[in-house]
């Protein structure tokens, strides 16, 4: 399912948005202002940004340029601004779509399928059977015993990043600059919270891994 932060400052337009997106099986959260918005994607990377340019504390242009410190998630500026100029800056500093309000939702929709295409996954296709549980890692997709299992977009990052790497070691400043982005080595705190969530979904003993194994104080391995 695909993560949408909508970051705009009327009420309005992000309970529209997210009603609609919602109603086409997006997973939606909202954010009213651009710190808020940065800590959402500090603890949980969306898979798009909507970002409007007009917001109360940090300008949208600051938003973005922060963002592109540390990641490279698809922002799409969802702004009033029309004016030439608005849009080159956008993005020459790294946006990657710009829609002018008023705008149609399927005109929206369809740019964020574009967005995320690009954004997919570079590495080959994957796919591993592990007893009962099947983990598709291309398309996003667990199953244990037919039945289908939920993870977020970060939760799958994690997933990937170490099954890709199945039987080594991964250190946590590597797992979390890949999920997260330059700037949060030092959140461990992030991966303990994230791992543990992954162990409920996908371990069948959460509290005896055999699956995704902890090397206190390094790092983690992903054993099949």
């Amino acid at each position: 399912m695909t993560f949408v932060l909508v970051v705009d400052d009327d009420a309005a337009i992000r309970r529209t948005l997210s009603i609609n997106l919602r109603a086409r099986e997006y997973d939606v959260e909202t954010a009213g202002d651009g710190r808020s918005a940065l800590q959402i994607v500090a603890e949980r990377m969306p898979d798009v940004i909507l970002l409007d340019l007009g917001l109360p504390d940090i300008d949208g242009v600051n938003v973005l340029k922060r963002l592109r410190t540390f990641t490279q998630v698809p922002v799409i500026v969802v702004s009033a601004r029309s004016e030439p100029d608005d849009k080159v800056e956008a993005l020459d500093l790294g946006a990657d779509d710009f829609i002018t309000k008023p705008f149609s939702i399927e005109e929206l929709l369809a740019r964020i399928r574009v967005s995320t295409r690009r954004s997919g996954s570079d590495g080959p296709p994957l796919r591993l059977e592990l007893g009962d549980l099947v983990l598709d890692i291309t398309e996003s997709q667990a199953t244990r015993a037919g039945e289908s299992i939920h993870l977020t977009p970060l939760e799958w990052k994690i997933v990937e990043t170490l099954a890709r790497k199945r039987g080594r070691l991964v250190r946590q400043g590597e797992l979390l600059q890949t999920v997260w982005g330059p700037g949060f080595e030092r959140q461990t705190n992030y991966l303990r919270v994230h791992l543990a969530s992954i162990r409920r979904k996908l371990e069948v003993d959460p509290g005896k891994p055999v699956h995704f194994i902890t090397d206190p104080g390094i790092g983690y391995r992903f054993e099949p």
